[in-house]
């Protein structure tokens, strides 16, 4: 694995040079899925739909020339670790609102991995219960007071 690893980076490594991008890339196996953890002062490209464009095309070159079972998980600048905490912040101070006015919260709309975050974090409180409606896109997560 640790032959992959460095074949991995390599390839990330040139990813971002024929982008003309310079990059910092730390690279680390958690279970059965590679991470990438990159910073970059170019911060304008940074977005949501640009990291998982980014992660996407690393995967299916990494998957082509190393191996077809490889999984992939790129975050840039801490871009998803930050939109992590930030969620499951939301989440609680939505669910303490739920709380106090006994009143449902029907989120925007959000990713299927963004819903799940909700999800998981709330399920450790025993106050309140989640579900999602809806179809993707526009999937909402919905907070209730557990009667």
């Amino acid at each position: 694995m640790e032959e992959k690893l460095k074949e991995v980076e390599k390839v990330a490594k040139t990813f971002f040079e024929k982008l003309g991008i310079q990059a910092e890339i730390k690279i680390y196996r958690e279970n059965e899925i590679i991470n990438l953890e990159i910073e970059t002062k170019e911060k304008e490209f940074i977005t949501k739909d640009c990291i998982q464009n980014i992660q996407h095309l690393l995967n299916a070159i990494s998957k082509k020339k190393i191996d077809q079972n490889l999984m992939l998980n790129v975050d840039i600048n801490d871009y998803k670790k930050k939109r992590i905490k930030f969620l499951k912040e939301l989440a609680n101070s939505l669910a303490t609102e739920v709380i106090l006015t006994k009143k449902e919260k029907i989120l925007d709309p959000l990713p299927a991995f963004e819903r799940k975050i909700i999800h998981l974090e709330l399920s450790k409180r025993n106050d309140v219960i989640t579900e999602s409606i809806g179809k993707e896109p526009m999937r909402r997560v919905v907070i209730k007071p557990k009667l």
